[in-house]
């Protein structure tokens, strides 16, 4: 019986996207805590002039919740949990720059609408500014330190075909690369020698052994969308047996994308695989339903707060009617009139047949650019999601008609309907609006990968990073 041999055991210091995650979160955790530890020594400092006796009982009147800034500080940081985004200098600095926004905004409501003097100015003021420079800092660290070679994986694809080489393109497209990636195995003697995007294919089945413990090799990806021969999987057997996890392709690109690669699979992966990932419990659903009339009814309070401004600012602009209604498809394809405020001149599809948005639509008036642009013209939409035609969290909502359309062109496009429709979704989160067919695919990807894998969880990680869109003004 042959020898197993295993694999170096630096490999277990190659993280994976799960490891990276909580490795971000234990760093911007331990800065946020020490934030905290500078902005309470800073304020009790300033109020009594280091006199620690007094100091101690300011500490013991201050506000529990201003214990708490550490946790909120790393909410304000959901959207650089993704590994590709933090190991970017500039996407971090985006998203703590974001956070800073939205962390001082809300403070500043909270200050303004309490009793004079019942909140802490300086303390709240030092911790953001801590905050803002220890993040950075720790994110500069996990930067230099954790995307160097040693701490990636070194990936080994098995399949060059059309399957191997989209994977590749997609590969090339991440910067910086979030694995090593080290060639290409093929059993099609045609193509040894060859380079694919880049890459050369290294040998067939019977020497990947060889190169998985020649270069450490910690996991293999099989893009082989065919029959695979023996040969092949004997060798895959052998390469799990010493260590090295193996990952179809489908699994890569939806753990690279956060997307599900409806264009390279089979006819019938919706019946094998889809429709049993897409079930949750009904607890999930239940909670779901309590967390959207909550949310609805929070929502319809800020409506309500801003509707005078927004109304006037219809009528001023380009008179009545303030509202819109339109013939939307929710769950199982049930019609309902989902409600916005109007942000178009009237009749602006005069000839009767549905239009994609555009950028800078011509068809909006100028207070609908606005309206637009922050997401505000969507608030009526809470009254759908109190009715239960909507929900806080799914994929958006769509007209029937294009519905029809798109059926004939995306395949899986009719999927979407198995849940209701969101006010915001992954799709939105990760990729906003389409105005064109392929654009319609990648957005019908993010809205699978979600029906997919929903749960609560991702349900609260979509809705907190939704203010990052509102924000960054992505509305169309």
């Amino acid at each position: 019986m042959a020898t197993i041999q295993p694999l170096h055991k630096n490999r277990y210091l190659r993280l994976r996207h799960s490891e990276r995650r909580a490795l971000l979160l234990t760093i911007d955790f331990l800065m946020a805590i020490l934030a905290l530890l500078v902005a309470l020594y800073y304020w009790v400092s300033a109020d009594v002039l280091m006199d620690w006796s007094q100091g101690l009982s300011i500490l013991e009147r201050t506000p529990p919740w201003f214990f708490l800034l550490p946790i909120f500080w790393l909410v304000l940081l959901i959207e650089l949990y993704e590994p590709h985004r933090a190991a970017s200098f500039n996407e971090t600095v985006r998203g703590v720059a974001i956070a800073t926004v939205i962390g001082f905004g809300t403070y500043l409501v909270f200050y303004f609408t309490s009793e004079p003097r019942s909140l802490p100015r300086l303390g709240v003021a030092i911790f953001i500014f801590s905050a803002v420079v220890l993040t950075l800092a720790g994110r500069v660290f996990y930067i230099r330190v954790f995307t160097a070679p040693q701490f990636l994986r070194r990936m080994l694809l098995v399949g060059g075909g059309e399957t191997g080489t989209i994977l590749l393109k997609i590969f090339n497209q991440i910067k910086p690369p979030p694995f090593e990636l080290m060639g290409i195995i093929d059993d099609d003697p045609d193509k040894i020698g060859l380079t694919i995007e880049g890459y050369p294919v290294l040998g067939n089945s019977s020497s990947m052994k060889k190169f998985v413990i020649q270069e450490q090799i910690s996991d293999v990806i099989v893009a082989i969308s065919g029959e695979m021969c023996p040969e092949m999987f004997q060798a895959l057997l052998e390469t799990q047996e010493i260590g090295v996890e193996i990952t179809r392709m489908p699994v890569a690109y939806e753990e690279l994308l956060g997307r599900v690669p409806i264009r390279y699979l089979e006819a019938d992966w919706i019946l094998r695989y889809f429709v049993d990932q897409a079930r949750v419990s009904g607890f999930y659903e239940l909670v779901k339903r309590l967390i959207d009339i909550l949310g609805a009814l929070a929502g319809l309070v800020i409506m309500l707060s801003l509707f005078p401004f927004i109304a006037i600012a219809i009528v001023a602009d380009s008179g009545f009617p303030i509202f819109y209604s339109q013939v939307r498809s929710g769950r199982g394809d049930q019609r309902y009139k989902i409600l916005k405020f109007r942000t178009m001149r009237q009749n602006a599809e005069a000839d009767g047949q549905p239009k994609w948005a555009e950028e800078s639509d011509p068809r909006a008036t100028r207070v609908g650019k606005f309206l637009r642009k922050t997401h505000l013209d969507e608030l009526p939409q809470f009254v759908n999601i109190l009715r239960g035609e909507m929900s806080l969290v799914g994929p958006r909502a769509e007209r029937p008609e294009l519905v029809e359309w798109f059926q004939q062109y995306v395949p899986f496009y009719r999927a979407r309907l198995l849940v209701k429709p969101g006010l915001t979704g992954w799709a939105q989160v990760n990729y906003g609006y389409t105005a064109t067919v392929d654009e319609t695919i990648v957005k019908l990807e993010y809205d699978l990968y979600y029906i997919m894998n929903r749960n609560l969880l991702m349900d609260i990680v979509i809705l907190l990073r939704t203010p990052t869109t509102i924000i960054g003004l992505k509305g169309r």
